[in-house]
C-alpha cells in the first residue's frame, strides 16, 4: 500500500506540473463549458455525455482557490495519478516484483497520448482507471474463484459505462466469461443476477439520461443509437474500411507513445502470455481487449482518434510490466534493470526536442495553422501543457477586439475558450457568440438565410478564413478583413 500511495503521488505531482492553467481548445474546452453550466447530459448525442465524470468534476466549482478552468483540468490529472497507481498494483499482483510493476506504470504514465489527456479537462483518465481496477479484480477472482470479485467487477464496469462507452468492449468480455461459468456449472445464476444488478448500479448515471430521452421523445430506437453512437458518429464506429493513410497515421501515433526500446518489452510478455497456464480467465480476457482496443481504434475514422488508442495503450504497458519480469528473471544483474528503468524514462526527452526536429523538417501533422495563439508543434507534440494559456489570450484578444454589440460566428475549436473567458470572466458580455452546436444565449441563428440580415444590423466576425472552420455560406459569397484574432465580415462579394 506505501509504494501504490508513492506512486500516486509521483504521478499526481507529475500532472499537477504539466496540467494546463486555464481555458482549452476543442473538445476539452467543450467539457469545461459544460461543467460551467452543470450540463450532465451535453449537447452531441448521449454517447459523448460521459455523465459520471461530470458528476465528479462539477463539484470542483465549489473549491474556493484557483481558477475554475485549472480545477476542471485537475480532475483529469487527478483520475490519471489514479489509474497509474492502479497498472503498479496490477502487474505487481500479477508478477510479485516491484521493479516489473514500476516500470509498466512509468510507461503508461509517461506515454504521449495518456500524458497529454492527464494534462487537460478530458474523460479518458478517468475511464482508464476505473478500467484498470476492473483488471485488478479480473485477476483476484482468476486466482480466488471468490464471487465477490465478481460482483465488483460488475459495479466498476458499470462506472466505467457511466464514464464512455468504450467500457463496452470488455462487457462483452466480462459477458462470456459469465457464460462459460455458468454452463460449466462454475456459477450460480443467482450470483449472475447480483453482478448484473450491481453493474446496474454502477451504470445508472447513463441509464437515467437514456430512460430520460425516451420519455421526453418518445423514440426508443433513436435513443438507442444516440446512446450507442452520439448524433452523428454511427458511420465511424461501425466503419471497417482502412486507408493507407490511416495506417500510414495509426502507426507513427503508436510509435510517438512507446519512443523506446523498451517498446520490445511488451512482445516478450505477449509471448509469455501465451506460455502462462494459470488465471486462465484474466490470461484469456487480457489478450482478447488487446486485439479488440487495437482493432477499434486502428479502423475509427474521427479526427481524434488517437485517443481511443488509450485502452490499447493500457493494455500494452500491463504486457510490458509482464515482459521485463521475465528479462529480468532471464538476466538478473542490476544493470539490466537499470538500463530497462532509464529506457522508460526516455520518452521525456523525445517529446522534448520533438517540436523542434517536426519544424525543422516541416512535418505536417494535419493540424490548422491559423491560430495565432497556438503553435500546433508543440501544442501536440508535447504532452505537456505547463503554462499553456494560448485559448485564453485568443479569446481575450477576439473579444476586445470586436465591434459593440458584435457577432461571432466561431468554430468548435475556438467556440468553448470564447464563451468561458466571456462568462466566467464577466467579459464583453454584448457579443454573441454562435456555432452549430453551442452558442451564448440569445444568439442569432447559424444559417445562411439571416446572415445577410444580421449584416446589416450588427458587426460580424468569423473565426477563421479557412473551409471547415467558417461557415460555408461566409466564405462562398463575403469579404473577410483580418481584425486582431479574428476576420470581419465587410460585404457580399
Amino acid at each position: 500500500m506505501f509504494v501504490y500511495l508513492a506512486v500516486f503521488c509521483v504521478a499526481g505531482t507529475l500532472y499537477a506540473v504539466s496540467c494546463a492553467p486555464g481555458a482549452l481548445w476543442q473538445d476539452s474546452g467543450l467539457i469545461q463549458l459544460r461543467v460551467w453550466h452543470n450540463d450532465v447530459e451535453g449537447f452531441l448525442g448521449l454517447a459523448i455525455s460521459h455523465p459520471l465524470f461530470y458528476l465528479v468534476a462539477i463539484p470542483s466549482k465549489l473549491i474556493p482557490f484557483g481558477s475554475f478552468a485549472h480545477r476542471v483540468n485537475l480532475v483529469s490529472a487527478l483520475a490519471a495519478a489514479v489509474a497509474v497507481a492502479n497498472l503498479y498494483l496490477l502487474v505487481r499482483l500479477w508478477v510479485g516484483k516491484e521493479v516489473p510493476a514500476l516500470v509498466a506504470a512509468a510507461t503508461l504514465a509517461l506515454s504521449h497520448t495518456f500524458w497529454q489527456h492527464a494534462s487537460i479537462a478530458e474523460t479518458y483518465t478517468l475511464w482508464t482507471a476505473l478500467f484498470l481496477g476492473e483488471l485488478i479484480v479480473l485477476l483476484t477472482f482468476s486466482r480466488t474463484g471468490r464471487v465477490r470479485y465478481l460482483c465488483a467487477l460488475g459495479l466498476l464496469n458499470g462506472l466505467a459505462v457511466a464514464v464512455h462507452m468504450l467500457a463496452v468492449i470488455p462487457l462483452a468480455c466480462y459477458a462470456i466469461l459469465l457464460v462459460v461459468m455458468v454452463l460449466k456449472g462454475r456459477l450460480r445464476l443467482s450470483d449472475v443476477g447480483v453482478v448484473v444488478l450491481l453493474w446496474i448500479v454502477g451504470a445508472l448515471p447513463y441509464e437515467f439520461l437514456i430512460v430520460r430521452r425516451m420519455l421526453q421523445s418518445g423514440e426508443v430506437l433513436a435513443t438507442l443509437a444516440s446512446a450507442a453512437f452520439g448524433d452523428r458518429w454511427q458511420s465511424d464506429v461501425l466503419n471497417t474500411a482502412v486507408s493507407w493513410r490511416i495506417v500510414k497515421e495509426n502507426v507513427l501515433l503508436v510509435a510517438l507513445n512507446f519512443p523506446t526500446p523498451n517498446v520490445l518489452l511488451p512482445v516478450i510478455g505477449g509471448f509469455a502470455l501465451w506460455r502462462m497456464r494459470s488465471v486462465s480467465a484474466f490470461r484469456g480476457i487480457l489478450a482478447a481487449l488487446l486485439a479488440l482496443f487495437f482493432l477499434f481504434a486502428f479502423r475509427y475514422t474521427v479526427a481524434d482518434r488517437y485517443a481511443f488508442f488509450i485502452p490499447f495503450y493500457a493494455v500494452v504497458c500491463v504486457l510490458t510490466g509482464a515482459g521485463v519480469h521475465c528479462v529480468c528473471k532471464r538476466l538478473p544483474h542490476p544493470a539490466v534493470a537499470a538500463g530497462i528503468v532509464g529506457a522508460a524514462l526516455l520518452p521525456v526527452a523525445v517529446y522534448a526536442v520533438a517540436p523542434t526536429i517536426a519544424r525543422r523538417v516541416n512535418f505536417a501533422i494535419g493540424t490548422r495553422a491559423d491560430l495565432a495563439d497556438r503553435d500546433d508543434y508543440r501544442y501536440f507534440l508535447r504532452p505537456w501543457k505547463t503554462g499553456e494559456d494560448g485559448p485564453a489570450r485568443f479569446a481575450r484578444k477576439a473579444l476586445d477586439a470586436v465591434g459593440p454589440d458584435a457577432v461571432i460566428y466561431a468554430d468548435t475549436t475556438t467556440v468553448a475558450p470564447l464563451l468561458l473567458v466571456q462568462e466566467v470572466e464577466g467579459r464583453r458580455p454584448d457579443v454573441k457568440i454562435v456555432t452549430g452546436i453551442v452558442s451564448s444565449r440569445g444568439a442569432p441563428p447559424y444559417d445562411a438565410d439571416s446572415f445577410k440580415q444580421l449584416l446589416e444590423s450588427r458587426p460580424t466576425y468569423v473565426t477563421s478564413n479557412q473551409p471547415g472552420y467558417a461557415p460555408r455560406f461566409v466564405l462562398g459569397g463575403y469579404d473577410l478583413r483580418r481584425t486582431g484574432p479574428l476576420w470581419q465580415v465587410v460585404g457580399r462579394r
